[in-house]
């Protein structure tokens, strides 16, 4: 019997030195996640907006480090980064996403940088400016 549950992680890691998650499943898979990956790709809806074309393109993460990180249950974890930002909850089944769609993930980011074009280390000014928040939303249309 198959089925698609995501596998349970057997162990986390997390290294402060070269800024990677390391976590590994019990289906056998090790994934070495960047922490700008998972600060760029955040499941907060800071990030993520409220709605499809409302996402906030995150620059200027090439460094970011977490300071903690918290359980949430059973079935994730809320990473503290050391930029502020702590309303990610990034689920077992999302790292794992992550993980294993990390060259794809990359390279949409670069794209959605060079779309903007910013480059993927400009500063966050328009977030920083508007005092983060919802209010950095933006215009409803």
């Amino acid at each position: 019997m198959s089925s698609t549950k995501t596998p349970s992680p057997t162990g986390l890691t997390l290294h402060q030195q070269s800024k990677i998650l390391e976590i590994s499943y019990e289906d056998g898979h090790t994934f070495r996640i960047p922490f700008e990956l998972m600060r760029v790709y955040s499941p907060s809806a800071e990030v993520q907006g409220h709605g499809p074309g409302q996402e906030v393109l995150q620059t200027g993460k090439r460094h970011v480090g977490i300071t903690g990180l918290e359980t949430v249950g059973h079935y994730a974890v809320q990473p503290e980064f050391d930029d502020g930002h702590n309303s990610g909850i990034f689920s077992w089944e999302y790292l794992y996403f992550l993980g294993s769609k990390q060259t794809d993930l990359w390279a949409e980011y670069e794209k959605r940088c060079a779309e903007a074009g910013v480059s993927r280390d400009a500063p966050m000014a328009a977030a920083a400016a508007s005092g983060g928040g919802c209010a950095s939303h933006g215009h409803q249309h």
